[in-house]
């Protein structure tokens, strides 16, 4: 017992330490991951040989991550993409197949070995993959959502290709093939292929209607006990019987995992499944990160450098050539398309498993399967960094080659309100106004910005609104009113000091990302600053006072009392900061009076409520209801 404690007290702290230094720095969590494995396997010897048997264990962490990608996606959203799904993932599949082949057949494999290492080359890390565009917000972008569907095409193609595997068994290699770990549990084995179908049909027809028509009746029945272990215990349940019928008749757990997901997808405990899985999906997708650290093996490593490095940097090249070609035929542009090469261009997780059920299955010798797994493994420790090559290199690149190389819209038009960016915050300003008749001239620099408004039918042009001759063809002489609502803070102010200096007409209103920001352009000379996030701050924290018991109207009459609150003290928090020294937060008259405030604003807050005793307030309510 002592010995497990040891062992998990070294991959915690590998993976606290690594982690958020890897973050730190921009190279992401997965890449903190295979470090913290490397350090504490091949370079300090802290781990052995229960890694792999770990790694199995880690594993089911792709399992629930693919039963919480499937309840993110509608069951009409999946067939809307069936067309991406079969053609871009089957091409894919088939294009990368042939060309492993191909390469290992020239360099003497025989043509079923050569085949089943092109197979294993097809597939890419499902784990590593979806992980790291989740991270970086990538998922809903199009190369993330074509990158999505072919990552799903390979999960349900291992299907196929371990029902193959044993039918490619060289004669030669039958006394070779390493020991099976398989315990036999399996519900098809013996039985006639017509039977075999019937099963697993039965087993996907089981997840499908039991997901749909058994799973709420348990949660309801979970709920009324009141206790969330239990939810959480039904939740891990749920995911690993399906994880376990799907292995029992030699189907992908994952792939099972998924359609289950997509069952659940519109029901009522959703959020709360969701809640519930994600931590220990991340802690055993981490832990599976790990074990692919720790399992390199350095010795053969040392022993073939060479031929590993060379073979890893022909697989993620003939894929990339491959998948970039698929980009351009399926329409996949620009910085999607880069997205969509780089991040598939390694090989996967499952690449292991196809490798050591070859071995058993005499298709691959033990020795060409050691130096193939450090090939797989060397791939996907490549992959982080191929995605800060796309953030760092690809993604200005094309973000400059679609702004600056483009010259300004030619201004034909002039309104008596010019708004000056719409993103999210400025896009409420214009239909606002819009929608009072207000006419307005829209100028923004980012080209997204304006094609999203001008499908909503508002007249928008792309050019910088700093830039003084676009604004003066805006109108700004004319002007009655500018609206600041652009991004950088910097050129915010630099706009309002350039207007109020040369039109001090123009009533300024701009948008400030937070209190010090605004306090900056008030001193510029606007005329009124709004916080971004002041108002729906307010309104959430209304909310949260009538939630814990105060009358809503209560609440509403305490948040304009912080308002009021917070205005009485605004001329003196503004002339306190302007003491401020540069390379410091505040001065220490400014910093005295912020706390006179929060103490006065207390004393009005607490003085007419009497808050509810914690017993009287439901702290867990799964369903939504009281």
């Amino acid at each position: 017992m002592t010995t497990y404690f040891i062992q998990a007290f070294i991959y915690l702290l590998a993976a606290v330490i690594t982690v958020p230094l890897a973050k730190r720095f921009g190279l992401g969590s997965v890449l903190g991951y295979l470090v913290a494995g490397v350090v504490i396997g091949p370079v300090m010897g802290l781990v052995g040989q229960e890694t792999s048997t770990i790694q199995h264990f880690a594993e089911f962490g792709v399992v629930m991550m693919l039963f919480l990608i499937g309840m993110e996606i509608d069951p009409k959203a999946l067939w809307a993409m069936r067309v991406r799904l079969l053609g871009l993932g089957g091409l894919q599949v088939t294009l990368t197949t042939a060309a492993g082949m191909a390469v290992a057949w020239w360099l003497g494999l025989q043509w079923q070995t050569a085949l089943t290492v092109g197979l294993i080359f097809a597939l890419s890390s499902t784990a590593i993959v979806l992980q790291t565009l989740d991270e970086k917000g990538l998922s809903k972008t199009e190369g993330g959502r074509n990158t999505f569907a072919v990552l799903l095409f390979q999960d349900i193609a291992v299907i196929p290709m371990l029902a193959l595997i044993p039918l490619l068994a060289l004669p030669g290699l039958k006394g070779s093939s390493m020991p099976s770990d398989d315990l036999g549990l399996s519900l098809v084995v013996g039985l006639p292929g017509w039977a075999h179908a019937l099963v697993v049909v039965g087993a996907i027809a089981a997840v499908i209607v039991g997901g749909y028509y058994l799973s709420r009746p348990l949660f309801r029945y979970v709920v009324k006990s009141g206790l969330r272990e239990v939810f959480t215990a039904t939740a891990l349940m749920l995911v690993i019987g399906i994880a376990a019928l799907m292995s029992l008749v030699n189907l992908s757990p994952a792939l099972g995992a998924f359609l289950a997901g997509v069952v659940l997808a519109n029901s009522e405990f959703r959020h709360e499944l969701e809640a519930n899985i994600e931590p220990f999906k991340g802690l055993l997708l981490g832990l599976f990160f790990i074990t692919v650290g720790a399992g390199i093996n350095f010795e053969v490593l040392v022993a073939e450098w060479g031929t590993v490095v060379s073979l890893g940097v022909a697989v993620m090249a003939v894929k990339a050539l491959i998948l970039l070609v698929l980009a351009q035929v399926f329409g996949i542009r620009s910085s999607n398309g880069w997205l969509f090469t780089l991040g598939l261009a390694q090989a996967g997780e499952f690449g292991f498993v196809l490798l050591t059920y070859s071995v058993q299955n005499s298709v691959i010798p033990p020795e060409i399967s050691q130096i193939l797994s450090l090939v797989v493994a060397l791939s996907m420790f490549l992959t982080p960094l191929l995605f800060i090559v796309y953030d760092r290199i690809v993604l200005p690149r094309y973000r400059r080659s679609r702004n600056d190389e483009r010259e300004a819209d030619t201004i034909d038009e002039q309104a008596s309100v010019i708004v000056a960016g719409v993103g999210r915050f400025g896009q409420i300003v214009c239909r606002l106004l819009r929608a009072n008749s207000i006419p307005i001239v829209v100028l923004d620099h980012e080209l997204e910005q304006i094609e999203n408004v001008r499908r909503i039918n508002i007249k928008s042009f792309f050019g910088d609104a700093s830039r003084p001759d676009l604004l003066e063809k805006a109108g700004i002489e004319q002007a009655r009113l500018l609206i600041v609502a652009i991004d950088d803070r910097d050129r915010a102010v630099a706009m309002v000091k350039h207007v109020k200096k040369f039109f001090p007409a123009v009533w300024v209103l701009a948008r400030a990302f937070d209190r010090g920001h605004g306090y900056q352009l008030l001193e510029a000379g606007a005329d009124d600053v709004m916080s971004e996030t002041y108002h729906s701050a307010l309104e959430l924290g209304g909310h949260a006072l009538t939630a814990m018991g105060v009358h809503p109207m209560q609440a509403k009459q305490m948040t304009w009392a912080f308002v009021e609150n917070e205005r009485a003290h605004d001329a003196q928090l503004f002339e306190a900061w302007k003491e401020i020294e540069e390379g410091i937060n505040f001065s220490p008259r400014y910093g005295e009076l912020f706390m006179k405030l929060e103490e006065a604003l207390s004393t009005s807050m607490q003085r007419d409520w009497d808050a509810p005793k914690p017993e009287d307030v439901p702290l867990w309510t799964p369903s939504g209801k009281d």
